[in-house]
């Protein structure tokens, strides 16, 4: 598929709503569920993705438009979100990251987009030159790799009670 901003915008936009029909309401055991050692629950992944809303993508994108001498991106903690929010609710974070995710996407939309935009290039700290377009479509895939990941968490709490049908779930067997 070649890449069209537009269905980038409606995928990322679309992820609160997502997330909201998911999570809300859901039993406090729910969403403190993780799949073990080292891996997050729901309530861990909505607020790595309220920090990504905060420090990379559009903080990356302002990196690579503004084009001053130094391209490098600043090196991202991906697990500074344990430490913060831990004690607020689903609701007050769903919220947050809606707002957040509204006021990134005014950003990305006021933006004149032409093609030689999306070839401008930043420096990752692992990867090394990466582009505006790779930015903006890792983004999209990102959202959608943690919405995969708190449905496989979520459904993981009924694999005692799924019985046989267990060999047809990939999600419970991944």
């Amino acid at each position: 598929m070649e890449f069209s901003l537009e269905i980038n915008l409606d995928l990322l936009r679309r992820t609160p709503d997502t997330l909201r029909s998911i999570l809300l309401d859901l039993p406090d055991p729910m969403l403190k569920a993780n799949e073990g050692p080292e891996t997050w629950t729901p309530h861990e992944i909505l607020r790595h993705l309220i920090y990504c809303e905060d420090t990379d993508w559009i903080p990356r994108m302002d990196i690579i438009l503004q084009q001053k001498n130094d391209l490098k991106f600043d090196p991202f903690d991906r697990f500074a979100h344990l430490k913060i929010h831990e004690d607020s609710s689903i609701r007050g974070l769903l919220d947050d990251f809606q707002l957040k995710r509204e006021k990134n996407l005014e950003k990305l939309q006021a933006i004149d987009w032409t093609e030689e935009k999306w070839k401008m290039v930043g420096i990752h700290p692992e990867f090394g030159e990466v582009t505006l377009k790779q930015l903006i479509s890792a983004w999209t895939t990102h959202d959608l790799s943690h919405i995969s990941q708190i449905c496989r968490v979520v459904a993981r709490q009924f694999k005692d009670d799924v019985g046989p049908w267990t060999k047809y779930m990939r999600i419970l067997n991944q």
